[in-house]
Protein backbone atom coordinates (compact mmCIF):
# COMPACT_ATOMS: atom_id res chain seq x y z
CA UNK A 1 0.00 0.00 0.00
CA UNK A 2 1.35 3.76 -0.89
CA UNK A 3 1.47 5.69 2.16
CA UNK A 4 -0.25 8.88 2.23
CA UNK A 5 -0.55 11.91 3.82
CA UNK A 6 -3.82 14.43 3.64
CA UNK A 7 -4.55 17.52 5.34
CA UNK A 8 -8.31 19.33 4.28
CA UNK A 9 -10.11 21.90 5.54
CA UNK A 10 -13.53 24.05 5.03
CA UNK A 11 -14.04 27.81 4.63
CA UNK A 12 -17.58 29.69 4.54
CA UNK A 13 -18.01 33.35 4.61
CA UNK A 14 -21.29 33.37 6.46
CA UNK A 15 -22.72 30.25 7.50
CA UNK A 16 -24.36 29.78 5.23
CA UNK A 17 -22.54 31.22 2.33
CA UNK A 18 -20.30 31.13 -0.03
CA UNK A 19 -17.70 28.41 1.17
CA UNK A 20 -14.51 26.36 -0.26
CA UNK A 21 -12.63 23.32 0.61
CA UNK A 22 -9.10 22.58 0.01
CA UNK A 23 -7.30 19.40 0.34
CA UNK A 24 -3.09 18.73 0.16
CA UNK A 25 -2.21 15.09 -0.78
CA UNK A 26 1.28 14.23 -0.17
CA UNK A 27 2.61 10.70 -1.19
CA UNK A 28 7.15 10.46 -0.87
CA UNK A 29 8.05 13.50 -2.94
CA UNK A 30 4.74 14.21 -4.71
CA UNK A 31 2.36 16.92 -4.02
CA UNK A 32 -1.07 17.57 -5.39
CA UNK A 33 -3.35 20.65 -4.28
CA UNK A 34 -7.24 20.42 -4.59
CA UNK A 35 -10.27 22.80 -4.01
CA UNK A 36 -13.04 24.13 -4.80
CA UNK A 37 -16.32 25.50 -4.04
CA UNK A 38 -19.57 26.72 -3.95
CA UNK A 39 -21.99 29.75 -3.41
CA UNK A 40 -24.10 28.63 -0.95
CA UNK A 41 -23.32 26.37 1.95
CA UNK A 42 -21.94 25.79 5.31
CA UNK A 43 -18.76 24.78 6.86
CA UNK A 44 -19.56 21.77 7.95
CA UNK A 45 -19.98 20.73 4.34
CA UNK A 46 -17.27 22.19 3.48
CA UNK A 47 -15.17 20.50 5.69
CA UNK A 48 -17.15 16.89 4.67
CA UNK A 49 -16.38 18.14 0.92
CA UNK A 50 -12.70 18.67 1.47
CA UNK A 51 -12.28 15.13 2.77
CA UNK A 52 -14.75 12.91 0.11
CA UNK A 53 -12.65 15.69 -2.91
CA UNK A 54 -9.33 14.12 -1.30
CA UNK A 55 -10.55 10.22 -0.56
CA UNK A 56 -11.82 10.15 -3.86
CA UNK A 57 -8.43 11.26 -6.01
CA UNK A 58 -6.95 7.95 -4.57
CA UNK A 59 -6.55 5.85 -7.65
CA UNK A 60 -5.97 2.63 -5.43
CA UNK A 61 -5.88 1.45 -2.18
CA UNK A 62 -3.97 3.60 0.24
CA UNK A 63 -2.73 3.69 3.60
CA UNK A 64 -3.18 7.35 4.91
CA UNK A 65 -2.68 9.85 7.23
CA UNK A 66 -5.05 12.29 7.48
CA UNK A 67 -5.28 15.32 8.87
CA UNK A 68 -8.13 17.81 9.51
CA UNK A 69 -9.24 20.32 11.92
CA UNK A 70 -12.86 19.23 12.18
CA UNK A 71 -14.21 17.52 14.93
CA UNK A 72 -17.50 17.49 13.38
CA UNK A 73 -15.75 15.36 10.54
CA UNK A 74 -13.46 13.43 12.62
CA UNK A 75 -16.41 12.08 14.85
CA UNK A 76 -19.24 11.51 12.99
CA UNK A 77 -16.63 9.11 10.68
CA UNK A 78 -15.06 7.28 13.97
CA UNK A 79 -18.36 7.31 16.92
CA UNK A 80 -21.29 8.40 15.18
CA UNK A 81 -21.75 6.80 12.37
CA UNK A 82 -22.53 3.63 12.80
CA UNK A 83 -25.40 4.41 15.56
CA UNK A 84 -26.51 6.80 12.48
CA UNK A 85 -26.89 3.65 10.09
CA UNK A 86 -28.51 1.44 12.66
CA UNK A 87 -31.42 4.27 13.13
CA UNK A 88 -31.68 4.60 9.60
CA UNK A 89 -29.86 7.86 9.40
CA UNK A 90 -31.60 9.56 12.43
CA UNK A 91 -29.91 11.08 14.84
CA UNK A 92 -29.90 10.17 18.91
CA UNK A 93 -32.61 12.88 19.34
CA UNK A 94 -35.01 10.95 15.95
CA UNK A 95 -33.89 14.09 13.69
CA UNK A 96 -32.48 13.33 10.24
CA UNK A 97 -28.63 13.64 10.31
CA UNK A 98 -27.52 16.84 8.52
CA UNK A 99 -25.71 16.59 5.48
CA UNK A 100 -26.63 12.99 4.76
CA UNK A 101 -25.86 12.91 1.33
CA UNK A 102 -22.20 13.85 2.21
CA UNK A 103 -21.69 11.23 4.95
CA UNK A 104 -23.07 8.59 2.58
CA UNK A 105 -20.74 9.45 0.14
CA UNK A 106 -17.57 9.42 2.55
CA UNK A 107 -18.96 6.42 4.09
CA UNK A 108 -18.82 4.76 1.12
CA UNK A 109 -15.01 5.89 0.03
CA UNK A 110 -14.21 4.94 3.86
CA UNK A 111 -15.63 1.67 3.40
CA UNK A 112 -15.65 0.17 -0.23
CA UNK A 113 -12.27 1.65 -1.52
CA UNK A 114 -9.86 -0.66 0.99
CA UNK A 115 -7.88 2.43 2.17
CA UNK A 116 -6.67 1.87 5.74
CA UNK A 117 -7.18 5.61 7.08
CA UNK A 118 -5.81 7.11 10.63
CA UNK A 119 -7.93 10.10 11.00
CA UNK A 120 -5.92 12.97 13.15
CA UNK A 121 -7.77 15.79 14.62
CA UNK A 122 -5.16 19.45 14.44
CA UNK A 123 -5.96 22.51 16.21
CA UNK A 124 -7.21 25.13 13.19
CA UNK A 125 -5.05 28.12 12.62
CA UNK A 126 -2.21 27.25 15.32
CA UNK A 127 0.88 26.50 12.74
CA UNK A 128 0.44 23.27 11.52
CA UNK A 129 2.07 23.68 8.03
CA UNK A 130 -0.22 21.39 6.58
CA UNK A 131 -3.07 22.28 7.51
CA UNK A 132 -2.61 25.97 6.97
CA UNK A 133 -1.79 24.57 3.34
CA UNK A 134 -5.58 23.41 3.27
CA UNK A 135 -6.96 26.42 4.67
CA UNK A 136 -5.50 28.58 2.05
CA UNK A 137 -6.67 26.27 -0.41
CA UNK A 138 -10.01 26.10 0.88
CA UNK A 139 -10.07 29.79 0.94
CA UNK A 140 -8.66 29.88 -2.62
CA UNK A 141 -11.92 27.56 -2.95
CA UNK A 142 -14.36 30.38 -1.76
CA UNK A 143 -16.27 31.97 -5.05
CA UNK A 144 -16.10 35.51 -5.05
CA UNK A 145 -19.71 37.47 -5.01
Amino acid sequence: MTDVTIYTDGACKGNPGPGGWGALLRAGRAEKELWGGEPLTTNNRMELTAVIEALAALKRPCRVHLYLDSEYVRKGITEWLPAWKARGWKTAGRKPVKNEDLWRRLDELVHARGHEIHWHWVRGHSGDAGNERADALANRGVPVR
